[in-house]
């Protein structure tokens, strides 16, 4: 299986993509209009429809709209169905062209950082229930991934650097050169060029390609993403002032695993520290505000347990992970332990 990506300037390549394509339909996040009105007018398309991307909206009530609005346009199964917007955007449109009609391919063209790096890529889909992220969905490659660079252009400061930590954390995972360079450049105060996307990018690829089902080496890009989602999920039930993007909260979570890897004497003494310094240089927060008992129960019903314990991604050093099939008690001890 090989995903193929193309990052792009702008969508002029985008038509020669599509040009045998006889259905072409689009769903794009409505905050992205001009977005989609640029794909009108390189493409021929059969329909377009709008939808709101918010953790709200990522429900089944959505994904049944869009199935909808491909029925009443007569889209049929040879269509091709074009997600453009935020990762919100690319798993609801992706779980919707999943299951309408059993199944017609879809395509992605993200347009946050997050998305090119990581949410737009490796063929997950799905919605939230309950406060739940993502516990209803399939995994499904889509027929390419287009990054168009351009898109970047206006996407405010915060929903920027919520991108920044799945791309830093990315490099943590495999690639300790490309994590220097992004923090080099980011504190500068510029913002990611091409090369980055790509190589944050191709780092996800290649994982998803050798490991499609996440049964081995595709957990690694859950690093940071246990005590994430925790944290995400605590915003749903709680009063807590403080809300976090899925981006910061995977800047928490990782912070919270590199603790949890020097509890546990994976890492060398002083890593959490030095990743927590870089993060908060680039503008993202690191204090996990979920209180050990709430973590608990978070954790035991994240979509990853597995009977009670959860595939924890550890940090050997920067560029290296570990995987450890851990308790979830064991975990919260050590978060304890750790003074998280």
């Amino acid at each position: 299986m090989e995903i193929k990506l193309y990052v792009k300037e702008d969508f002029s390549g985008l038509p020669e993509l599509l040009k045998e394509e006889k259905e072409v339909y689009l769903v794009y996040d409505r905050n992205v209009a001009w977005a989609a009105e640029r794909v009108r007018a390189l493409c021929a398309l059969q329909g377009a429809m709008a939808v709101d991307a918010s953790e709200a909206a990522k429900s089944l009530d959505t994904v049944t709209a869009i199935c909808r609005f491909l029925l009443e346009a007569g889209a049929d199964r040879k269509a091709l169905v074009l997600a453009l917007g935020g990762g919100i955007t690319t798993d609801m449109a992706g779980f919707a062209a999943c299951i309408y009609k059993r199944g017609v391919r879809f395509a992605t063209l993200p347009t946050t950082l997050l998305a090119q790096v990581d949410a737009g890529i490796g063929g997950k889909t799905g919605v939230n229930l309950d406060g739940y992220k993502n516990i209803l969905g399939v995994i499904r490659q889509p027929e390419f991934i287009y990054v168009a660079g351009n898109t970047l252009e206006t996407l405010p400061d915060r929903e920027y650097r919520s991108g920044v930590a799945e791309m830093l954390k990315s490099f943590i995972i495999s690639d300790a050169p490309h994590y220097r360079r992004a923090l080099e450049l980011l504190r500068s105060g510029a913002r990611a060029d091409a090369e980055l996307i790509r190589a944050a990018a191709m780092i996800k690829c290649g994982v998803v390609e050798r490991d499609e089902f996440e049964t081995g080496e595709r957990r690694v890009l859950n690093l940071g993403h246990t005590v994430g989602h925790a944290v995400e999920w605590w915003q749903t039930v709680s009063d807590a002032p403080q809300r976090y993007s899925h981006g910061e909260a995977v800047a928490i979570g990782t912070i919270q695993a590199a603790r949890l890897s020097e509890a546990l004497g994976v890492c060398r003494r002083g890593l959490a520290a030095q990743l927590e310094a870089d993060f908060a240089a680039v503008g993202l927060p690191t204090a996990c505000p979920v209180p050990a008992s709430a973590m608990r129960e978070a954790i035991a019903r994240d979509k990853k347990a597995d009977g009670g314990s959860v595939h924890f991604v550890l940090i050997r050093d920067i560029g290296k992970v570990e995987v450890r099939l851990m308790p979830v008690d064991t975990i919260i001890q050590l978060l304890e332990t750790a003074n998280i």
